[in-house]
């Protein structure tokens, strides 16, 4: 088993990366909340703790191995824990998990099932379900979050959940249009409307190196 991966990072993508050991080079995919410390890491020597993953179905032939990559143990540990909620897949887990795992953990233990059904991939029958199964296991991570002071991030208003949701169906992801939305709002705080926070996403997107 593939526990952890040491190498040089040499590309970050939305959702995956490519880390380059001596002469191999490893794609590996990585939660949507690790993607700006990665992007700032971009050519140093990293260590991802790895999950390894078949994808597909075994009696039709159609298995795709691939490798999931923290860059904390404990956020694995976490993820292992967070896919053995019925419905939620690793790839599907990956998707959702856009804020820290302490954050995430805290919303769980305090049945904030709010928070939890605006992450994306989570709707409120899942978020219920998530806080079902999972509520009384994570005190641990609860813990780790609070005391790195990561406050839960307040709740979208009804204008930034349209903006959201229409960032989205112009094929962008949702951890991309999250973090867009944050961008545009610093640059501009007249932003007031659905319309002008999307063309303050966009424009963002647009100028980015």
């Amino acid at each position: 088993m593939i526990s952890a991966i040491t190498g040089t990072l040499r590309r970050v993508e939305e959702g995956r990366v490519q880390l380059a050991c001596e002469s191999i080079v490893c794609e590996i995919l990585v939660p949507a909340f690790d993607l700006t410390q990665l992007q700032a890491s971009l050519g140093e020597q990293i260590t991802l703790y790895t999950i390894f993953d078949l994808e597909g179905d075994a009696a039709r032939g159609g298995l795709t191995p691939r490798l999931i990559g923290f860059l904390r143990p404990e956020d694995k540990q976490f993820f292992q824990l967070f896919i053995t909620v019925k419905g939620i897949g690793p790839k599907r887990a990956l998707r959702a998990l856009v804020h820290p795992v302490g954050q995430i953990a805290t919303a769980i233990e305090s049945k904030n099932t709010r928070y939890l059904y605006e992450l994306p991939e989570v709707g409120k029958r899942t978020a219920e379900t998530i806080i079902a199964e999972l509520s009384g296991k994570l005190t641990a991570f609860a813990l780790q979050g609070a005391a790195a002071e990561a406050p839960l991030p307040a709740a979208r208003s009804p204008l930034e959940q349209d903006a959201l949701d229409a960032a989205v169906a112009l094929g962008i992801s949702r951890a991309e249009a999250e973090r867009l939305l944050e961008r545009a709002k610093q640059a501009d705080a007249k932003l007031k409307s659905a319309e002008s926070l999307l063309r303050g996403m966009l424009r963002v997107r647009s100028t980015r190196v």
